[in-house]
């Protein structure tokens, strides 16, 4: 069965994480495979038109023949989903970070499907947002903007400001049943208790 892509939303993989926490690039790391960077790809070129990649690590991904957009702000989540929203040809961007490894692309498209009315659409969880793996409108980058020029760099903190939707985790588990789709890793420990191998 053919699913139609979203076109006038463009995806964005944020790639210009640290990893330091994890001791190798989480991007690369393998499972079952396949990288974990592959998996969050290969889910946005099935849901997206256009899919964009933002970061200051071009070189680590210029041997798969992509293209990374350096960060207009070096240094935060905020910067790359600001640089993303710049570059985007569509009014909206979904923005993920590369190391969410379940992507769940049914998770994606209930999401994006919230979007009338909405400058932002996000899931809130009980432990707090998830703003890495969201919708954002151009609209969003003024209020952006305000906050990087003054140094503050936190990923929600102009939410207030605009159209924002909050999506309560629990609307979302009839798509989510092992509650994975915003599994992220950051330490060695954590990607081995989901299957992967460790290294020496």
């Amino acid at each position: 069965m053919t699913v139609n892509r979203e076109q006038d939303i463009t995806g964005v993989i944020l790639v210009g994480g640290q990893s330091s926490r994890m001791g190798r690039d989480k991007a690369f790391l393998e499972l079952d495979g396949t990288t974990i960077f592959e998996r969050i790809h290969a889910v946005f070129r099935d849901c997206f038109d256009q899919v964009s990649l933002v970061g200051n690590r071009g070189e680590r991904f210029a041997r798969l023949g992509l293209q990374v957009l350096p960060d207009t702000y070096p240094g935060s989540a905020l910067g790359g989903i600001h640089t993303g929203l710049v570059h985007a040809r569509t009014p909206y961007v979904f923005v993920s970070s590369c190391d969410i490894v379940f992507p769940n692309p049914e998770v994606i498209r209930d999401l994006c499907s919230r979007r009338q009315g909405a400058d932002v659409v996000v899931v809130q969880k009980p432990e707090g947002y998830e703003p890495l793996f969201a919708l954002y409108a151009k609209t969003c980058l003024g209020p952006m903007s305000e906050l990087l020029e003054r140094g503050d760099c936190c990923a929600y903190g102009y939410y207030p400001q605009v159209r924002t939707k909050y999506v309560p985790y629990e609307d979302l588990s009839r798509l989510d049943p092992d509650a994975r789709a915003f599994l992220n890793i950051n330490t060695p420990e954590e990607f081995a208790a989901i299957g992967g191998v460790p290294w020496k």
